[in-house]
């Protein structure tokens, strides 16, 4: 019997390949920041992030250049501790998020960039266009347990970005010279993943 099933788990593991080689992640938003940083009347920044989002990460271990990641961010859920400041940066000026609600992030090529150091270019859309933006991300951390038996791993990342690329151009010159908002976008991201139970439970199921 045992010979029966073992080859039945072989037959299922070589039908899915995936399913033995790469694992998926859910981000957890309440262990997760997307920050960013711009500069402001040119002489200092002003940092934000946002409070809504969501994502998967497929993780292949054997492979990490076959990973894969998709997050989608709320846009309203932007904050910068300023209420005024954070209705204009909502306003058609800026993110216009009654029209465009959310930007997602689709990754497209993830290649080794050092010891636990990665490079993963995927599109970026916001406010209605669509650009190339690339991710220099160290990790993903080793697994690790927690206390209500979840598996969970980290990885931060960092990418900046040209915010007039994607239609955000509002700005005021100043009279010293110089404008109001700077055009470069730092991006910051520290997120926290929860490995989906699926295809652990799958497998247990085969052994």
């Amino acid at each position: 019997m045992k010979r029966i099933l073992a080859g039945i788990s072989t037959l299922v593991a070589l039908s899915l390949p995936g399913l033995a080689l790469a694992s998926t992640w859910t981000i957890d938003p309440d262990h997760t920041n997307v920050g960013f940083r711009v500069k402001h009347l040119m002489v200092s920044s002003v940092n934000g992030n946002f409070q809504k989002h969501s994502g998967t990460v497929v993780i292949d271990d054997r492979d990490v250049t076959k990973s894969k990641v998709e997050i989608v961010i709320d846009t309203a859920s932007i904050n910068t501790n300023v209420v005024k400041r954070d209705e204009h940066l909502r306003s058609a000026d800026f993110f216009d998020v009654a029209n465009y609600p959310t930007m997602t992030f689709v990754s497209k090529k993830v290649v080794k960039a050092g010891k636990g150091r990665l490079r993963v270019t995927g599109d970026l859309t916001l406010h209605g266009q669509t650009k190339e933006v690339v991710l220099v991300v160290e990790g993903p951390s080793k697994e690790s347990k927690d206390p209500w038996g979840n598996l969970r791993r980290g990885a931060s990342a960092t990418a900046h970005i040209n915010r007039r690329d994607f239609g955000l151009v509002w700005n005021k010159t100043l009279e010293t010279g110089g404008v109001l908002v700077g055009d470069e976008i730092a991006i910051t991201l520290d997120v926290e993943m929860i490995k989906n139970k699926d295809n652990a439970a799958l497998l247990q199921q085969l052994k």
